[in-house]
């Protein structure tokens, strides 16, 4: 019977093989100019072309119908689950970025709601006054001077840059999912949490479809979010959709999708 490791670098390898397939359609759609941030385009949007086939064929059909059949309470602790799950990696973040008073009030956050809040299906510490923030390791290496790098599309995992896909590494280790050996448990969490991660960005699906060049709207979008988030003051920004799609926001806004009219930080 095949190993873990081998059977998921035969997936890696399909996924690349899938990948490089696509590249040679893959074109610049006509009178645009090339964006000095994005020196792999050409790759990239093969890539983005590859993921938002795999999102229309599976990923947003899926999410619509865990919508349909999931109560809307039910979606916010689902939600508010894997954003306490992942709560370890902000609080190690807030010790990098020298957040010491953020790392106090983060870890107090992270027992009420994993305590009082029934493993973080409910998230009581915000009506307690602990602040939600939102700190990641490539958030970290911006703040501490080091520039993005060129814009990469990630097979499967959406857009990136250089940098924010090596923060990804320490981000693992950081979380309790990355602690996780279970094979089925981690299966099981990685596909619950996509899936309704999926579901929350489903609101944004109609103005990323019907956008002129989609791949440069996610693109604008996730460079201004990953400059909210460097610049910013570690507060999440709820205003512009979490392409990265890693951590839903508690805010359930799916609801609207239960009427058909996005492709997957």
């Amino acid at each position: 019977m095949p190993s873990m490791n081998s059977t998921s670098l035969a997936t890696a390898s399909a996924t690349l093989v899938l990948a490089c397939g696509l590249i040679g359609c893959a074109s610049l759609p006509a009178g645009s100019t090339r964006d000095p941030r994005d020196h792999a385009e050409r790759f990239n949007r093969s890539m983005y072309k590859f993921n938002s086939a795999l999102d229309h064929a599976i990923l947003r059909p899926v999410a619509r119908g865990y919508v349909k059949v999931t109560p809307r309470p039910v979606r916010t602790g689902v939600s508010n689950f894997f954003s306490n799950l992942g709560y370890t990696k902000t609080i190690g973040n807030d010790v990098f970025q020298g957040q010491f008073r953020d790392f106090g009030s983060d870890v107090g956050r992270l027992v009420v709601n994993t305590t009082v809040g029934i493993g973080g299906l409910f998230d009581p510490a915000t009506r307690f006054g602990l602040d939600k923030h939102d700190r990641d390791f490539g958030q970290t290496l911006g703040k501490w001077g080091l520039p993005t790098g060129t814009y990469l599309m990630l097979p499967v995992l959406g857009p990136s840059d250089v940098r924010d896909a090596f923060g990804l590494i320490p981000d693992r280790f950081m979380s309790i999912e990355g602690q996780i050996t279970d094979p089925v448990i981690q299966a099981s969490l990685t596909v619950t949490d996509k899936v309704n991660g999926r579901a929350n960005l489903l609101p944004f699906d109609k103005v990323v479809d019907t956008a002129y060049d989609p791949y440069a709207l996610v693109r604008n979008i996730w460079f201004q979010k990953r400059d909210h988030k460097v610049h910013g003051d570690g507060v999440p920004d709820d205003k512009m959709p979490d392409l990265d799609d890693d951590e839903a926001p508690g805010t359930d806004k799916s609801e609207h999708e239960d009427v058909p009219p996005k492709s997957p930080e």
